[in-house]
């Protein structure tokens, strides 16, 4: 095993990928507007949000094929690692956490000013800690789905529920290549059982009352590049296969409000330490990220 330096050492961005704000004045930028703000709250969501530059993408883009590869030396720092998640063997669905252990660009990508200040305010103006990172690849023609679900149905080892997913697309998403689709409103309808995330799309439709079912109605999400939308820890959303030529690749980041604690006394994530239950999540893995 090649000796790498475990980049969860270090809590500040490391590269000039972004400028982080020193005033309040410099931060007001990124600020939602109220009208956005209240969308989150009625529909479980709110897209269309600039977190990323050309340049960026760029960049992120060549460290993505680099850290894809199994054989690179980093690999062991990664979470989960899965060249090909999906359950049907005709299609692909590359999925990890755990990359900005290893990648620099994407370990910077945390002390983004306009995914911090965006995070907070959703959090209710809260301070955020980060959770886990992931990556979703799809190919062209031939990438898979990820299942209808609820990332908190996953998450329940953490306590109080008081989290928030980041989904940025580094390809321009559509409905043609298996964008991201949300069921609005379904952030209201309480924890549901969980599915198989890369296992049949409409397997959580079985867990739903009439109702539920009868207010199954999701929008796609469709986003340029460099572009991000937030959702509520129990919207229920997935994406669709990919069979168009255009590739769709994604990462998302995951952070709850500080103070979020542990709910079990096993590992939170495959390889940390363990929090024991009741413990607050802090530390090397788990950084503080704050507006100002």
């Amino acid at each position: 095993m090649s000796s790498i330096l475990d980049l969860a050492e270090i809590h500040q961005p490391i590269e000039a990928l972004f400028k982080m704000p020193t005033t309040v004045e410099e931060w007001e930028q990124y600020m939602l507007t109220s009208e956005q703000i209240e969308h989150f709250h009625e529909f479980g969501y709110v897209s269309g949000i600039k977190v990323l530059e050309h340049w960026q993408i760029e960049i992120l883009t060549k460290e993505l094929s680099l850290i894809m590869d199994s054989s690179h030396p980093g690999n062991h720092l990664f979470h989960e690692f899965h060249s090909n998640e999906s359950s049907n063997p005709d299609s692909v669905l590359f999925h990890s956490l755990g990359h900005w252990r290893i990648s620099k660009p994407f370990h910077d990508l945390l002390w983004n000013p306009a995914f911090i200040m965006a995070a907070s305010q959703l959090l209710g103006n809260q301070s955020v800690r980060f959770w886990h990172d992931q990556l979703f690849c799809k190919p062209a023609e031939h990438g898979g789905v990820v299942a209808w679900h609820q990332d908190y149905s996953y998450w329940t080892r953490t306590v109080a529920m008081q989290h928030l997913t980041c989904w940025t697309g580094l390809d321009d998403a559509t409905v043609e290549n298996g964008c991201i689709h949300y069921v609005p409103g379904s952030h209201k309808w309480g924890l549901l059982k969980k599915p198989e995330l890369a296992g049949e799309m409409n397997g959580l439709l079985e867990f739903l009352t009439d109702e539920q079912r009868a207010a199954f109605k999701p929008v796609p999400i469709e986003l340029k590049k460099g572009y991000a939308t937030f959702h509520h820890p129990l919207l229920v959303h997935g994406s669709y296969e990919n069979r168009s030529k255009q590739r769709r690749r994604a990462f998302v980041l995951n952070v709850f409000a500080d103070g979020t604690e542990s709910n079990t006394d096993e590992p939170l994530l495959p390889g940390i330490p363990v929090i024991p239950k009741g413990h607050k999540l802090e530390g090397k893995f788990f950084p503080l990220l704050t507006a100002y």
